[in-house]
């Protein structure tokens, strides 16, 4: 197979890359990295020295490609038929690759800053950035809550990036920072992601790992069904 693709289960900004697999219908190989093991961890160090997952290995290009949203977009130009994940419309696609930003600066990065610093040593904790990730979701939140409107997707009727990038920041934020009943408009967008079959595919493929995940007991029991 051309396609494979560095990731593990668990991951959150692998779920960006997955979902936009599975929008596409586009056949690769998973390939998952245990970092625990020192000979997974060293095999993948030898495809990417950086060592962040996820990281797309495209054999007939002889390509490697790290970094979601690179990820994605390469695969809009070289492998999606019909479906795109950023749109051709040009101002569309500005909004589309500017909501995606979003999502990973404003949602995803401070939702890591906050279950990295759950897993430090008492000694290596760090309460003034946990407070000002956890300021950053909120408003982060009332931007999001404001920027859909009445629109279905993040950026209008259609699914893009910006849903891939917003789906697992969401899914994981939510367990730190609930919306339900303080932003109605985020709760419904975030419903109206978790109808995606390629969104359900990716959570149910997470779901043997939850017992790894730091704030396990925040997820809601529903998802231990998808």
């Amino acid at each position: 197979m051309s396609l494979t693709l560095y990731l593990h289960p668990l991951a959150s900004f692998c779920h960006k890359v997955l979902i936009a697999l599975y929008e596409q219908n586009i056949a690769f190989e998973p390939k998952i990295v245990d970092f625990g093991d020192p000979d997974s961890h060293a095999s993948f160090m030898r495809v990417w020295p950086v060592g962040k997952i996820p990281v797309l290995h495209d054999e007939a290009r002889g390509r490697t490609i790290p970094e979601t949203t690179i990820i994605i977009e390469y695969l809009d130009q070289h492998c999606s038929s019909s479906t795109k994940m950023i749109p051709v419309d040009r101002e569309l696609a500005l909004q589309a690759r500017l909501w995606d930003r979003f999502f990973d600066n404003y949602v995803h990065v401070p939702m890591q800053k906050i279950v990295l610093d759950k897993i430090r040593g008492e000694h290596e904790r760090d309460p003034k950035g946990v407070a000002e990730a956890r300021a950053t979701l909120a408003t982060a939140y009332e931007m999001i809550d404001r920027q859909l409107g009445d629109k279905r997707f993040a950026i209008g009727s259609e699914f893009s990036i910006a849903d891939c990038a917003a789906t697992p920041a969401l899914f994981y934020a939510h367990t730190l920072a609930p919306f339900e009943g303080t932003h109605s408009k985020l709760a419904a967008y975030f419903e109206r992601l978790l109808e995606r079959p390629s969104v359900r595919r990716t959570i149910g493929e997470a779901r043997p790992y939850f017992d790894f995940y730091p704030y396990r007991e925040n997820i809601p029991a529903r998802f231990f069904q998808f």
